[in-house]
C-alpha cells in the first residue's frame, strides 16, 4: 500500500509540497485539508486588488483546486479543518462539516499559516473594521469601499499592509489617516528608509500620526470614528494591520515545539521534534542568514521553497528549506522600499558583531541619461571582519536592486568583495559605479 502524506494547509508551503511530492512519487498518496475554500493565491496581492489593479479576486490565484485534483493528482479538500494531531498514532482528526474522521499519515507537513493580529480594541466588531489575511477580507473590503459612499480612512499599523492600503484607499479618492505606535513607518527597514517614505506619504496626501496610540473605534453599528487618547478622528472605514502571529495552536497542541520567535521550531529539513512531521511558511521559523539563529519573518517566497524542499525530502531526496535574510521589498505610492539582513545597528550588536553604516544617495542611471532618479542606500558591517550585516534601498525606481545585498549577503561576502563585484553598466540601467558598489566602497572606506 502506498504511504501517505498529509499537508495541512492548502496555501504556498502546503500546495508547493504538495505538488513536488506527487511529481517526485507518483505513487504517493498525497492528501491537503484546507478549511477555506481558496487555495494557491498571492495574499500579497490582495492591496492591488482593493486598489483596482487587478480586476477579478480570482486572477489572485495560481492555480485553482481543480487543476490540482485533476492535473496534479492532489487529494485536496477544501472546506475540510483539522482538528487535531497525534503524533504517537500518526493520525490528524478532520472535521468536515458533515463529520468528524481520522486520518492517518506516514509523513505530515504543518502549514497553517499566520493569522491577522488583532489588538483588543474597543469596535474591533463595528461593520466597517477589516483587517486582510485571507481572500474573502480582501473581497469584503472592495466591496465595502465600492459600494458605499465613503470620504474617510484609518489605517492602524505603518507595516507593509498598512503603507499598501494607504495608496489602495487613496485610490478611491478617500482622506487617509495612519496611525503608528513606533517613531517611524517600516521600522525593519531602518530610519533612513522610513524617513523617505514618511515624506512621500505626506506629498501624496496620506496624514500620519507617529508615536500614537489607537485606543478603539466608535460608531452606532457602523465605525464611524477612531478614539486616541485625547480626541477621537472621523472614520467610514478602518483597516488594522498591526502585524501577524503564527498558527501554532494546533502544533503546540500536539507537543510539536515551539521555537524562541512563536514559531514552530524546524531542523534545516523543516522537520519538527517528531521524526515525520515537518512545519513550512508562516506557521514555522527559518535560519537567519546573517546571525545563524532561528526567525520568524513570514514571506512568499520562504513559504514556497520551504515547501518545495519537503516536498523532495519525504519522496527520499532530503534538501535543505535554506535559509532566509528577510529579504522584501514594499511599493509607496512612487516610491520602492526594500530591505535585506540586518537594517539597525541595535539589532546586530544583539547579534554580538560591532556595526558601522553608512547612507549614500546616488542617481539609478548615467548622469545624462534621462528619466534617472535618486536611490538611497544604507549598507551595514561589521567592524572586526568586514562582513557585510544588510542594507536597505529606498527611490522612484531601482529598489530591486537589494537582490545584489541579499546576494551578497547568503555568499557570506565582505564589503570590499561587494564593492569589487562585476555588476552590469550602460547608461540606461545604471552609472559606472552601481548605487550598491558605491555604498559598498564608501562603507569599506569607513572601515578602513
Amino acid at each position: 500500500m502506498a504511504d501517505t502524506f498529509v499537508v495541512i494547509g492548502g496555501d504556498a508551503a502546503g500546495m508547493s509540497a504538495a505538488s513536488k511530492a506527487k511529481r517526485e512519487n507518483p505513487e504517493l498518496e498525497v492528501i491537503v485539508f484546507e478549511k477555506g475554500d481558496w487555495v494557491s493565491y498571492a495574499a500579497c496581492g490582495m492591496p492591488y486588488y482593493v486598489k483596482g489593479d487587478v480586476d477579478d479576486l480570482d486572477d489572485l490565484v495560481t492555480i485553482t483546486a481543480d487543476e490540482f485534483r485533476d492535473e496534479r493528482d492532489v487529494d485536496l479538500r477544501t472546506g475540510h479543518e483539522v482538528v487535531d494531531i497525534d503524533p504517537d498514532a500518526q493520525t490528524v482528526t478532520v472535521d468536515s462539516g458533515a463529520e468528524t474522521y481520522d486520518q492517518p499519515y506516514d509523513d505530515l507537513l504543518v502549514a497553517t499559516g499566520a493569522n491577522a493580529i488583532k489588538p483588543p480594541f474597543e469596535g474591533l466588531d463595528l461593520e466597517g473594521v477589516f483587517t486582510i489575511h485571507n481572500m474573502d477580507e480582501a473581497d469584503a473590503i472592495e466591496d465595502y469601499v465600492t459600494e458605499r459612499d465613503l470620504e474617510t480612512a484609518a489605517i492602524v499599523g505603518g507595516g507593509y499592509i498598512g503603507i499598501e492600503m494607504a495608496e489602495a484607499l487613496s485610490e478611491h479618492g478617500l482622506d487617509v489617516d495612519l496611525y503608528e505606535m513606533l517613531p517611524h513607518v517600516l521600522q525593519p527597514f531602518g530610519e533612513p528608509v522610513a524617513e523617505i517614505v514618511e515624506d512621500h506619504l505626506r506629498e501624496q496626501g496620506v496624514n500620519l500620526h507617529l508615536e500614537t496610540a489607537v485606543s478603539g473605534f466608535d460608531g452606532d453599528e457602523r465605525v464611524e470614528s477612531v478614539a486616541l487618547e485625547e480626541e477621537t478622528v472621523p472614520a467610514d472605514v478602518v483597516i488594522v494591520g498591526v502585524g501577524v502571529a503564527p498558527n501554532v495552536d494546533l502544533a503546540e497542541a500536539a507537543g510539536i515545539e515551539l521555537g524562541p520567535t512563536g514559531a514552530v521550531a524546524t531542523d534545516e529539513y523543516g522537520r519538527t521534534n517528531y521524526e515525520n512531521v515537518f512545519a513550512a511558511g508562516d506557521c514555522a521559523e527559518a535560519r537567519h542568514v546573517v546571525t545563524g539563529e532561528p526567525d520568524h519573518v513570514p514571506l512568499a517566497l520562504t513559504a514556497n521553497r520551504a515547501g518545495r524542499a519537503i516536498g523532495q525530502t519525504i519522496t527520499g531526496d532530503p534538501t535543505p528549506t535554506g535559509e532566509i535574510a528577510g529579504t522584501a521589498i514594499v511599493k509607496a505610492f512612487e516610491l520602492g522600499a526594500a530591505r535585506a539582513g540586518l537594517t539597525d545597528e541595535e539589532r546586530a550588536e544583539e547579534a554580538g558583531f560591532d556595526p558601522v553604516s553608512v547612507t549614500i544617495s546616488a542617481a539609478t542611471r548615467a548622469h545624462y541619461y534621462p528619466e534617472g532618479e535618486e536611490l538611497s542606500v544604507t549598507l551595514l558591517a561589521d567592524r572586526e571582519s568586514g562582513r557585510l550585516l544588510g542594507g536597505s534601498v529606498v527611490g522612484r525606481e531601482g529598489a530591486k536592486r537589494i537582490d545584489t545585498v541579499a546576494t551578497a549577503l547568503h555568499a557570506g561576502m565582505t564589503v570590499t568583495e561587494l564593492q569589487n563585484a562585476d555588476l552590469a553598466y550602460a547608461p540606461p540601467f545604471s552609472p559606472v559605479w552601481d548605487p550598491v558598489l558605491t555604498a559598498a566602497k564608501v562603507l569599506s572606506g569607513k572601515l578602513e
